[in-house]
């Protein structure tokens, strides 16, 4: 039951998302005011790009070790 409400509580935390803001308060204080508002965009942009490589990582990692362990057990 417990596994059951975890994943629908994953499931449904996809279906929702936020407006991030991912700046450091250097990048911040560098774009900052009304002129910059084009590239204060795209450098949060790729500050959350970068941010989400090594999650992807990780999951790619931890789902082949689960296979793998997957597979051992079935032998």
């Amino acid at each position: 039951m417990k596994k059951k409400v975890t994943i629908l509580i994953f499931i449904v935390s996809l279906f929702f998302s936020l407006n991030v803001e991912a700046q450091c308060a250097m990048c911040r204080a560098a774009l900052g005011g009304k002129e910059n508002n084009v590239q204060a965009q795209a450098v949060n942009d790729g500050i959350v790009y970068l941010m989400a490589i090594p999650y992807v990582l990780v999951v790619g990692i931890g789902y082949a070790v689960y296979r793998m362990r997957k597979n051992k057990k079935t032998d």
